[in-house]
């Protein structure tokens, strides 16, 4: 049986903040925005080419805001996606790797400035924090890895 990931939902402290965000300077697609009382409102944006959406609103969970880390997003030219962040003044930290080659380290230990030296897919980083200060990473990959 297949199980494919459809939802997260992101803890945001400020709802409006949270849709201008996603929607302005992400450019996430609006999915829906419900407003059923005073204090339950959903709001559902995709990422552009994502089959998994985020929810966030009023009411719709009980973590902390901004308590959300290591999301990824996934861009063929991590330069070019770093560029159009910054363009749309969002701060981007990166490109970088990490020292192990395989995955970044939480935070920021074991940073490298700049890409994979082989630019190999998977290896290369950048990051970034929505205005609630969860935590988004872009990742590099051209070329999926066998069974992907």
């Amino acid at each position: 049986m297949d199980m494919k990931l459809e939802v997260i939902v992101l803890p945001v402290a400020d709802v409006e903040r949270a849709k201008a965000f996603y929607g302005e300077q992400l450019r996430f697609r609006l999915d829906a925005d419900f407003t059923v009382d005073e204090g339950y409102r959903v709001i559902q944006v995709t990422p552009p080419g994502s089959e998994c959406s985020l929810i966030f609103g009023t009411g719709v969970t009980a973590a902390a805001p901004g308590s959300l880390e290591g999301l990824h997003l996934i861009v063929t030219d991590i330069e070019k996606a770093i560029a159009e962040l910054t363009e749309r003044g969002v701060a981007v930290a990166g490109p970088f790797r990490d020292t192990t080659g395989v995955f970044h380290h939480a935070g920021t230990t074991g940073r490298i400035e700049g890409m994979h030296p082989e630019r190999r897919s998977y290896g290369s980083f950048a990051a970034f924090h929505d205005p609630d200060g969860n935590g988004w990473f872009l990742q590099e990959i051209t070329q999926r890895a066998p069974g992907r």
